[in-house]
């Protein structure tokens, strides 16, 4: 009930999440040594805050359940250090063929059954050169589960503006693209896409009119200022990204990051914490190492900012926490699923398309 009185308070947001006329506040372009203040600054003052931020943009009853499917396992040609799905490493993830349509239009309708909302798919290339007919089967995935009425997400490799044109026309709401940590430390990750390559699919995401999807991995043996940096970079693009991953590295055996500590939960609220206030109207998108949290750790989570889980079977290679046992967490915390286009930022960016399908629905339930 707090929540909900809280939420209520700020009558003109409550009217832009019901409607999908919510605008978006212009983007403020934060210096480096501000973001860093706001990282260090005692640790339940950094959530008092950020939790205040949050209920000024969000509604905070509200968690967006996203369901994640690997559609092209493995033989990735990149040396990202922290994947199993590497051709260069020894790991239990073998490769396999770009998926058929149907097991993965079941796996969706299977999704959006247990209330996920946005249904991503990932494909481990470093890129869709020389894939035209996998391409044309992808867009046609987009097509039908958009159908669907769920929000769709891919993550493919890099993009041309090309590419992005026609997943947008196929239907696509978000395309994820992490930037994985700071500029600085990134070629201590990888070194076979470089961070401007991983900018320039970003742009061309945005350029399409998709909305972005651009987070990070934290426990890769980064500092507090590479954390900071993920952030203000990100904060510094021409347009917040629509939403921010948060994942916690789980150390795959036979990678080279296999024996990586675990990021420190303290270390994984601040930057939570951290990309709430700087990013106010940007979901926040609880991801991979979720599965290691206690029910009271992820509370916390969501109190720091955090309003997006993924659930179901699986990661792309790792472990994440199921329907039921999410469904029962979010009642005993008060909170209810978000729906699909609920985003002010998404509905924007999907304005035209939502129009036209809500139309089509009232022409088909006039007798």
């Amino acid at each position: 009930m707090l929540f909900k009185t809280s939420f209520r308070s700020v009558p003109h947001l409550s009217r832009a999440l019901a409607t999908h006329t919510g605008t978006r506040i212009p983007v403020r372009k934060w210096r480096r040594e501000e973001i860093q203040s706001i990282f260090d600054s005692p640790l339940l003052d950094l959530v008092f805050r950020a939790a205040s931020v949050h209920r000024q943009n969000h509604d905070p009853s509200k968690i967006q359940l996203c369901t994640l499917m690997n559609i092209k396992t493995g033989g990735c040609t990149e040396d990202c250090s922290y994947c199993s799905q590497s051709s260069r490493y020894k790991t239990a993830t073998k490769a396999s063929r770009l998926l058929d349509i149907e097991p993965v239009l079941e796996a969706a309708r299977k999704a959006k059954e247990n209330g996920s909302t946005r249904f991503c798919m990932g494909a481990a290339w470093r890129d869709l050169a020389g894939r035209k007919s996998g391409f044309e089967r992808i867009l046609e995935m987009v097509r039908e589960v958009r159908g669907m009425g769920m929000e769709v997400c891919t993550t493919l490799g890099m993009l041309s503006p090309d590419q992005a044109r026609q997943l947008k026309e196929a239907g696509l709401t978000a395309y994820n693209h992490n930037l994985d940590t700071s500029r600085e430390f990134y070629p201590s990750v990888i070194t076979t896409r470089s961070y401007d390559e991983r900018l320039d699919t970003i742009n061309a995401v945005r350029d399409a009119g998709i909305s972005v999807c651009s987070g990070g991995i934290l426990g890769l043996g980064e500092s507090d200022k590479d954390r900071v940096g993920l952030i203000w970079e990100v904060s510094n693009l021409p347009e917040h990204p629509e939403s921010f991953p948060v994942n916690a590295l789980v150390p795959i055996p036979g990678t080279p990051l296999e024996n990586n500590d675990r990021v420190p939960y303290h270390t994984l609220i601040r930057t939570i914490a951290t990309a709430r206030i700087v990013l106010p109207q940007t979901i926040i998108r609880l991801a991979a190492g979720r599965n290691t949290l206690a029910e009271s750790e992820q509370a916390m989570c969501f109190m720091a900012g955090a309003n997006a889980v993924f659930t179901g079977d699986q990661m792309l290679t790792t472990p994440c926490s199921p329907w039921d046992e999410d469904k029962s967490m979010m009642a005993r915390l008060g909170l209810e699923g978000m729906q699909s286009f609920e985003q002010p930022d998404v509905a924007r960016k999907e304005g035209a398309r939502l129009e036209v399908a809500s139309k089509q629905t009232l022409g088909e339930a006039v007798p």
